[in-house]
């Protein structure tokens, strides 16, 4: 080799090798600075800057605008892999044709995310996919795959999974600990993730902020025990923003920030996205750590080693063999349509009733679809006009609300629209009204900015202030839920918040890391005070303009004068037409979204009253729901002859909508999560043991509103001939599938299993596989699936390993979780469940089958785990059954920190052994405890936790 072309520039050799030479020719200080977000070039290599992170979670965000697919949770709602396959290549290609114009979008991109959505009150649901982990993994896998390309080696950008692991809350989402029990982790988290790194399309993993049994995910051990042994490819995990320093910060985990950041590093960390663009606090830290032996040289390499692994196969070292260099197709037609097709398959068709039933009269035709007998048609709603962005998402390039879609397809002179909006006047204590200035803003505002940059967090100071005078202004005010309000004067911008205090008519739509647009009205003095929901101050009125203060004191009391109620508006509009189009849901900037979580499933009062009133006015009324999330709508699913769903559908959502409401394109999205019938459904936000909790689909015991996998037809759908036949290590299953109504459409075929006589709780069905098939009227269509042996298993927390059970299985197809239309059963010669082998093998407390007030902790900081009493007073109770103690023991010895009692007793309530722990020096102060018992043949062995003590383990001699 050349001494001008050193062997990293050498594109015959393989890419580790090259990797090698380049970190060899590197200074340690060098490698030391590729470990930030923001790594520097190195001028003297010819190595360019180089910046971790790029949002693409359904387009490219935050960089301009891009071409803006269905959310997250829509892609899931497609079940159609290939479709979402596209759907990633298009962003993917989009991020390079950006790239290439603007050096600040970066190929590493930080999607999808994989996280299950076990609770639909998780604000970040929209981002995730499914409640099922082989339905997430499915579509994560797809959308990986067309992130990164179809080249052998090289790729068109670098996928990292978000955010690993059990991560579904956000309310004190740095600080809280997930409790997963070992069935729950294998069974359900950890396979959400597996499936996309197995198949080679991943680049890495982004631990997330919360803890998982009391260790901040950014020290996870399953990061090198089970993510790095999937695959042989180097992973590269990134920090998530700002998490490393919350270990020494709000989690207090560590006294200092070097034993912190080193911990990481050691943990499989490589980049730390932490306090912006500036590295210096970073590597100063990581320098000091070196400096005190707390990591090695070794460590820094191996973490620079995973960088440059990524940006060898991004072709940065190789411009003139990179396939995907010269990608330039941005904004094209095939992306248009694209986004449209994509939107489409989102789209949910939860109910459609013959209009002669229920309370709506007519002559027994479902309303859906409208065709040309929709007549003259009233879109109505808060979200008639709308197409939300998220903060995940691009600025537009193109807009399509559903009142557009709808006049686009029937004609403008057809569709009327009420949006629903209450029109109001504040009046202050002297009599005077807010006015807004009728100065209209130039260019975006400040809303509609915050969702590119999350750096802009405050609005626009180049505008006057509202004021008050005797002649006022009529606001629009929309209660979102819990009494979150936004006010959005004449011209339509809505009411903000600047840096300087001062309230203007400033945002084109709510948005920002800081949301500035939201106030709430709160009782006072016969009157209300305005709440600043962003900066939690008051607003006032004064010479110089309206303002928000600190403190109450000089809050301005108000009267609200209702000029015009929603309902009002909504009712004219209803009754003069021939068909009503209710549009209702969220804006993802409120009430559920990134660091806030939903409180109730129950749609906002002031939404609940538009469709009510619609539909009273109009039985031919059709409400969509257009949200991030499910809601729980029970007499709306009851009484009202038509209902779908779907999430916010990107740039063609409007033209997506009109054409399946029209009849052009037979709906066929289905549910990926279930959606409850009411609050009452469902367990804490911290409750994230679904075997235990009886969570999603796969546990739920009660009725849902909508089961998992539901979603209707303007056809209708035969199954025929279901097989199923063990083969070797596999499954084989098929079944036929026939159009037999009169109308093309595609048809979601859905594959259950479940264990008829497990030894252990189990789903009641589980997702074995699924296929959407495209069928003309009359046609039919043979699916053949090839499943593992090992989807009908379980993690055998007995013995430490992942087990299928003998005996009888059923195996469904169907239409939804709930709509089996075949059945058979095969019987698996599998692994018999045996006794626990407590004698050789001891007893992992948190490998339990039961608990009861209790949760896992973590044993050591690097590693291991314990279970402690949710309550030391109340105290918890753990049992393992099936303990095999052979011919007999004669004494129990406990690993246990902290102290207080642990008491060992039988099903009955005998008590075998009281064992009080002393003070031992702390939570990871471990000692081992000794007690004589008495325990012999197979018995179910109960232990009960009382005070503030860690136990580890339990091991038997005698």
């Amino acid at each position: 080799m050349t001494a001008d072309r050193p062997p990293f520039r050498d594109p015959a050799l393989p890419v580790p090798r090259r990797v090698d030479d380049l970190l060899g020719r590197l200074t340690p200080g060098e490698r030391l600075a590729m470990l930030h977000q923001f790594a520097p070039a190195v001028e003297r290599l010819g190595l360019a800057a180089f910046r971790t992170g790029q949002e693409a979670l359904h387009g490219v965000a935050w960089m301009g605008p891009a071409t803006v697919f269905p959310q997250a949770v829509g892609l899931g709602a497609s079940w159609h892999p290939e479709l979402v396959r596209r759907v990633g290549e298009a962003v993917s290609r989009e991020a390079r044709a950006m790239r290439a114009e603007d050096d600040r979008v970066g190929l590493n991109v930080w999607a999808p995310t994989v996280n299950l959505l076990r609770n639909p009150l998780w604000g970040r649901g929209e981002e995730g996919y499914s409640e099922d982990p082989l339905l997430t993994s499915a579509i994560a896998t797809a959308f990986t795959r067309g992130l990164r390309g179809d080249h052998p080696l090289y790729w068109r950008t670098a996928p990292v999974l978000k955010h690993w692991l059990a991560h579904n809350n956000e309310a004190a989402r740095d600080t809280s600990s997930a409790s997963v029990r070992p069935r729950v982790l294998r069974e359900y988290d950890l396979r959400a993730f597996r499936g996309p790194v197995e198949a080679g399309a991943v680049a890495g993993v982004m631990p997330a902020y919360n803890l998982v049994n009391g260790r901040p995910n950014h020290l996870s051990p399953h990061l090198e025990t089970e993510l790095r042994s999937w695959t042989d490819q180097e992973l590269l995990v990134c920090s998530d923003a700002g998490a490393p320093s919350n270990l020494a910060g709000s989690q207090g985990y560590f006294p200092s920030h070097e034993e912190a950041v080193a911990a990481a590093l050691r943990a499989g960390v490589d980049s730390f996205t932490d306090h912006g663009t500036d590295p210096s606090i970073v590597l100063g830290r990581l320098r000091r750590a070196l400096e005190r032996g707390l990591i090695g040289q070794e460590d820094v390499d191996r973490a620079a080693r995973r960088q440059l692994t990524v940006r060898f196969l991004l072709g940065e070292f190789d411009p003139e063999l990179d396939p995907y260099a010269g990608e330039d197709r941005f904004d094209t037609p095939e992306h248009r349509q694209l986004a449209r097709e994509a939107a489409e398959a989102a789209i949910v068709l939860l109910r459609n009733a013959p209009l002669g039933s229920g309370a709506s009269p007519g002559g027994g035709r479902p309303l859906l679809p409208l065709g040309e007998a929709a007549g003259r048609i009233a879109v109505v709603g808060l979200l008639g006009d709308a197409n939300k962005l998220d903060w995940y998402s691009g600025s537009l390039l193109h807009r399509s609300s559903p009142l557009d879609g709808l006049r686009e397809r029937f004609g403008a002179h057809r569709v009327d629209f009420a949006e629903g909006v209450d029109r109001i006047r504040l009046r202050t204590a002297s009599g005077d009204v807010l006015r807004v200035p009728e100065t209209v803003p130039e260019g975006g505002a400040r809303g509609a900015e915050a969702a590119l940059d999350p750096a802009l967090v405050a609005g626009r100071t180049d505008l006057p202030p509202l004021t008050a005078d005797a002649t006022g202004s009529v606001l629009d005010l929309v209660d979102w839920g819990g009494g979150v309000l936004t006010l959005r004067a004449p011209g339509g911008r809505y009411l903000s918040v600047a840096g300087d205090g001062f309230v203007r008519a400033s945002a084109d739509e709510p948005g920002g890391w800081v949301v500035q647009e939201t106030f709430r009205l709160e009782a006072h003095d016969g009157g209300h005070l305005l709440l600043h929901l962003g900066t939690g101050g008051y607003v006032s009125v004064a010479a110089d303009g309206v303002k928000v203060a600190a403190g109450r004191a000089s809050a301005e009391v108000f009267t609200v004068e209702t000029v015009e109620r929603g309902e009002e508006a909504v009712a004219r509009a209803a009754a003069g037409a021939d068909t009503v189009v209710v549009v209702a849901g969220n804006d993802p900037h409120i009430g559920g979204r990134e660091t806030e979580d939903r409180t109730t499933l129950a749609l906002p009062s002031h939404q609940e009253r538009l469709w009510r009133t619609a539909h009273a006015a109009n039985p031919r009324t059709v409400l969509v729901l257009v949200s991030s999330y499910p809601y729980a709508v029970p007499e709306a699913a009851a009484s009202l002859p038509a209902l779908l769903w779907t999430a916010h559908g990107g740039q063609a959502a409007g033209t997506a909508l009109a054409r399946v409401l029209a009849g052009d394109v037979s709906p066929a999205g289905r549910l990926p999560q279930t959606w409850y019938a009411s609050d009452a459904d469902l367990p804490g936000m911290l409750d994230y043991d679904v075997i235990g909790g009886r969570q999603t689909y796969l546990y739920f015991d009660g009725t849902p509103l909508f089961p998992f996998g539901h979603g209707l037809s303007y056809t209708t759908f035969g199954y025929e001939g279901l097989t199923a036949a063990v083969d070797g290590q596999v499954l084989r299953i098929s079944c036929a599938v026939a159009n037999t109504g009169a109308v093309a459409s595609d048809e979601v075929v859905q594959v259950y299993g479940r264990a008829v006589a497990p030894s252990v709780p189990r789903p009641h069905r589980e997702l074995l596989a699924h296929e959407r098939v495209r069928l003309e009227p009359g046609a039919g269509a043979e699916l053949c699936f090839t499943v593992p042996l090992e989807s009908l298993g379980h993690w055998d927390v007995a013995h430490g390993r992942w087990t299928v059970e003998p005996g009888p299985y059923e195996i469904h197809a169907g239409a939804s979780s709930a709509d089996l239309r075949r059945t058979v059963r095969i019987e698996v010669a599998g692994t018999a469940p045996g006794p626990r082998p407590v004698l050789t093998a001891g007893l992992e407390a948190a490998d339990y089958d039961e608990q009861s007030g209790t949760a896992i902790v973590d044993r050591a900081k690097h590693a291991g785990d314990a279970v402690t009493p949710v309550s030391p007073e109340a105290g918890g109770r753990l049992v393992h059954r099936a303990c095999d103690f052979g011919d007999g023991v004669t004494e129990v010895a406990l690993s246990v920190a902290g102290e207080g009692e642990v008491v060992l007793t039988l099903p009955d309530g005998t008590v075998l052994a009281r064992v009080p722990v002393p003070p031992t020096g702390g939570p990871y102060a471990y000692r081992t405890l000794g007690a004589p018992i008495a325990l012999r043949d197979v018995v179910d062995l109960h232990t009960e936790l009382r005070g503030p003590l860690r136990l580890a383990r339990l091991t038997f001699a005698g």
